[in-house]
């Protein structure tokens, strides 16, 4: 039986495996083809007294140079692969129970260009409402990202319903009144989810708007209150939505197994 997971907070090893994968893709090429190529460099003055060997060794420092960039490409493909699919690992825990504003440059792949651009402009002029962005970005990408989610499952919901039609047993027809259940509370979060993203929209241009206009936030303080909670409390239930899926497909394969 599955259980929610607990928050994952994001620490310092992680943030160190990042830089140091990000450094990593970036100067594999030069190490690995400035590094033989130095070595036969320094090699060309020590040995290269006659013009045959000195030839050999300048044209070795370059084949190596070449060969050296080309596996320093490969490398850093291979590390900015690696580092994509750990960073989506990274993310997909950090938001199972909502996003938070401090966790939102984990998430800069999914911002909207005019979003990053609005953020850096906020920032430079005032932290308060820079804070007040990052609360409502938090809440879009959770939204965001718990449509997605919803859409998926309830995909999953109604492909199991069609597959229990066929099971003739009195389990089968129990599992299809919980899948209906299960489809209702996935619908709830879904509207909820939508609301919630047309809310952070409008408040992200509304912040946008009082940065342009150098006014405070103070009205707006409630509903990003209100958005903070919600951003907190619908991952938790589509979670909890997910684990009785779980549940229920383990029965739905129990099911199919005494029906054969």
């Amino acid at each position: 039986m599955n259980q929610l997971e607990p928050r994952y907070e994001v620490t310092r090893k992680d943030l160190a495996k990042d830089k140091a994968l990000k450094y990593g893709a970036w100067t594999a090429p030069v190490l690995l083809s400035a590094a033989p190529a130095l070595v036969f460099f320094i090699l060309f003055f020590l040995l290269g007294s006659t013009p045959p060997a000195a030839a050999t060794l300048f044209f070795l420092s370059i084949i190596s140079l070449i060969a050296g960039f080309v596996l320093g490409l490969i490398a850093t493909g291979g590390i900015l692969y690696y580092r994509s699919r750990w960073l989506a690992k990274v993310r997909e825990r950090i938001a199972v129970d909502g996003i938070k504003a401090q966790e939102v440059d984990w998430f800069k792949n999914e911002l909207k260009t005019a979003e990053k651009k609005s953020l850096s402009e906020i920032e430079a002029k005032d932290l308060l409402l820079a804070d007040a962005f990052r609360d409502t970005l938090a809440a879009r990408l959770t939204a965001t990202r718990i449509l997605k989610s919803t859409k998926h499952e309830l995909l999953l919901v109604q492909r199991r319903q069609n597959k229990l039609k066929y099971l003739k047993s009195e389990n089968s027809t129990n599992l299809q009144l919980e899948l209906k259940d299960d489809l209702e509370k996935l619908k709830k979060i879904q509207t909820e989810a939508g609301e919630m993203l047309t809310e952070a929209e409008t408040r992200l241009q509304m912040i946008d708007a009082a940065s342009r206009r150098g006014t405070n936030l103070a009205d707006t303080e409630l509903a990003l209150k209100k958005l903070s909670v919600r951003t907190a409390e619908l991952p938790i239930a589509l979670e909890s939505a997910k684990m009785e899926a779980e549940i229920r497909k383990e029965l739905e394969k129990e099911l199919e197994k005494s029906g054969n």
